[in-house]
């Protein structure tokens, strides 16, 4: 049985486990936290990074900042100290490229590759294997932890370069961040109009105004289901600097995500910061009407 690395196993880590655990693999996990979810679903416990990446040719990694991340790889008992040659470590956390990238040189010098991750899709999602998992980084190795990749998830798309991962996943989320925003306002105004709200969702949902994001959310607007959160918006603001500095990079201006930004501060400025981001109806429902540019006389 063929054992495969994960440290960081939360919200997103524990259902890839499950699916790795399912498809046949052995998973030595390791957190700072609690892993008695995951030795529930059969995962193994390690101690560390370094015996996590002992035991295993192919770890994956997803970490809530750059920090945890250092410290994970480059730390005392960091990944770096049992890393060798033929060794794949993949962070699939979001972070900015440059402190992803400063951990490619260091491990390479082991003879290890380190490659640019990423995870499109909830954590619903993710244990359902209708994530999206991007890599990028040198090319064979992201071939080699594509296969295992093929354990947790039925999409996994090379992007190329080391950073290339990371970029497309900036894109990704300033769409995420817009579409939830404009679905609460579909919603927050559907809910008013006196149709059946069950048939209008499934209509918008396979009709040309849908997205994923509606298909996903709108449900739980309608319900008021906003708990256990699948995402939240202190987890989504982490994307809006980096989409920021890579936009001013470029010289792409963001005017909707810069308008949805303003309702996400709202957000948590109503004390909604512990549930899922469909909450934002509640946002959407509390702002006065303005007088729209049509109407003005």
């Amino acid at each position: 049985m063929e054992t495969v690395g994960f440290v960081g196993v939360g919200k997103i880590g524990l259902p890839i486990s499950e699916n790795l655990i399912k498809s046949g693999y052995r998973v030595l996990g390791y957190r700072r936290g609690s892993l008695a979810e995951f030795e529930k679903i059969g995962g193994v416990p390690g101690r560390s990074p370094a015996e996590i990446g002992s035991q295993a040719e192919i770890v994956f990694s997803c970490l809530p900042s750059s920090e945890a991340l250092e410290e994970v790889v480059q730390g005392p008992q960091g990944l770096i100290k049992s890393a060798r040659p033929g060794q794949i470590i993949v962070e699939l956390g979001s972070h900015p490229v440059p402190d992803k990238q400063r951990h490619v040189a260091p491990l390479a010098t082991k003879g290890a590759a380190f490659l640019d991750g990423e995870v499109s899709g909830t954590p619903g999602m993710v244990a359902a294997r209708k994530a999206v998992i991007y890599l990028a980084g040198d090319k064979d190795a992201c071939a080699k932890a594509e296969r295992t990749v093929q354990g947790f998830a039925d999409s996994c798309l090379y992007f190329g370069a080391f950073g290339a991962a990371s970029r497309v996943k900036l894109v990704n989320n300033l769409l995420v961040a817009i579409n939830i925003a404009a679905t609460a306002e579909a919603m927050a105004l559907g809910l008013k109009a006196g149709v059946d709200v069950e048939l209008m969702i499934k209509a918008i949902a396979t009709g040309s105004g849908g997205s994923t994001q509606f298909g996903i959310r709108a449900p739980w607007m309608a319900q008021r289901r906003f708990l256990p959160a699948q995402g939240t918006v202190p987890g989504l603001q982490h994307y809006f600097g980096m989409i920021g500095e890579f936009a001013d990079s470029v010289g792409v201006a963001t005017p909707l995500l810069d308008r949805a930004a303003e309702l996400y501060d709202k957000f948590m400025e109503m004390g909604l910061g512990e549930k899922d981001g469909a909450a934002m109806v509640d946002v959407i429902g509390a702002l006065p009407r303005s007088k729209s540019p049509q109407s003005k006389s």
